[in-house]
């Protein structure tokens, strides 16, 4: 690989020795297409006092959220005498995830790929030497590239091992189909490519050579297409490579030329459902990239979710499949769901929390996690936490998980 820096160097090639955990997934899940989805989806349930799993996919989600002290403490006496920080993504395994969240250390963070680079870079700037990225390989080399942009060359980055760490969505836009796809945004006038940041640095340099190219997350996706639409009069935009993404980006736009004009500008000002209306046709989705994680949410699964699970606030993450998606976006107009990033499903949940903490009597708010279920980590220590601050001890949050009983498998062999 071409580091900005140049050199290898920045990359070195170990990390797990820090903490002494064996970094492997607690649980897989995979696709069971063409099953039918018995009994109730397991579930987490967290109040002030703890936490409640319901069904083996949920006790598996809660096993370590309140971790082995002395690992705890074995971690950040590394981390303090080595000053490296760690910056990790929130699909990380429960496992390691639950160890971080415990440690008492400013130079931990944990977040989706928007943020990770840039906690690296206030990091080095509050005297860290070492980053420890706890992620794919793509979010390692963004976080190499900002630091060394913001003149941090000599911090180091480490990755945690010393093979690839891939991503089947990345590994999707590095194929013959892909450059092809390019190639006719190139022959087609004025084009801009929006490439997901789930890409690798080689990818987007690439793409770049081939035609004008920036980079998103799922965060800004939506601000940054509406802009470029914006800016540049008869643009077509060619977004790639996740498929799911761009069709329910589609959707959303789609949805959105639907509404009022001055509900469309609290999204962009300078939209309205003329111009939403107008760029529609002009974006144009690659047909062949998706990420297996969100594969799990088939149409049955949803099924299963709007006969029996009508009461629960639904989420969904753009990259997972069209019918969740609509699902989640239904039930954003009512005010009882979200779409987006995981920061936006975090700050969502957080906020039912909040709301249900100013009513009065017991409040039970049951939400259905609609992305990766390493996200259960981050919400239940932070709900926990509010919970306990406040004193309401009969507020609680239910996170349902939309997986069956046949989509979870050990990872006795995954070595």
């Amino acid at each position: 690989r071409v580091w900005s820096t140049g050199r290898r160097c920045g990359l070195k090639l170990q990390f797990l020795y820090f903490i002494g955990i064996n970094m492997r997934a607690s649980v897989v899940m995979r696709r069971c297409a063409g099953r039918r989805y018995k009994g109730s989806f397991p579930s987490l349930v967290i109040n002030s006092k703890g936490y409640f799993p319901q069904g083996a996919f949920a006790e598996a989600q809660a096993e370590y959220l309140e971790p082995d002290t002395k690992t705890v403490t074995k971690l950040e006496k590394q981390l303090r005498d080595a000053n490296a920080g760690i910056v990790a993504h929130f699909y990380m395994d429960a496992e390691l995830q639950g160890v971080l969240g415990a440690v008492d250390y400013k130079h931990i963070f944990t977040s989706d790929s928007l943020a990770m680079a840039d906690a690296a870079v206030k990091m080095a700037e509050e005297g860290v030497d070492k980053i420890i990225v706890m992620g794919v390989d793509f979010m390692s080399e963004n976080v190499r590239a900002v630091l060394d942009y913001k003149g941090h060359n000599h911090v180091e980055v480490f990755r945690l091992s010393d093979s690839e760490i891939g991503c089947t969505l990345a590994a999707s836009a590095e194929t013959q189909g892909y450059q092809a796809w390019l190639n006719k945004a190139r022959t087609t006038g004025n084009s801009l490519h929006v490439v997901y940041i789930n890409t690798s640095l080689l990818t987007k340099a690439a793409a770049h050579d081939t035609v004008p190219t920036i980079t998103c997350t799922s965060s800004n996706v939506v601000r940054t297409i509406l802009q470029a639409f914006h800016q540049i009069p008869d643009l077509t935009v060619w977004y790639g490579p996740d498929t799911h993404m761009g069709h329910n980006l589609v959707s959303l736009f789609t949805a959105m030329s639907t509404l009022p004009d001055e509900d469309i500008r609290k999204v962009h000002p300078e939209h309205d459902q003329a111009t939403i209306k107008s760029l529609i046709p002009r974006l144009q989705v690659y047909p062949q990239g998706t990420c297996v994680v969100h594969e799990m949410f088939s149409s049955d699964v949803v099924k299963k979710l709007r006969a029996d699970y009508a009461d629960c606030n639904h989420t969904a993450h753009f990259e997972v499949p069209g019918e969740m998606f609509a699902l989640a976006s239904e039930a954003k107009l009512a005010g009882k769901g979200t779409v987006g990033s995981t920061a936006d499903i975090l700050n969502f949940i957080k906020g039912k929390i909040d709301d249900a903490i100013t009513r009065e009597g017991p409040q039970k708010i049951r939400v259905t996690l609609g992305t990766e279920a390493g996200m259960t980590t981050p919400i239940a220590k932070s709900i926990k936490a509010k919970l306990a601050e406040v004193g309401r001890d009969d507020v609680e949050l239910e996170i349902v998980f939309p997986v069956s009983s046949e989509a979870v498998a050990s990872d006795d062999g995954l070595g």
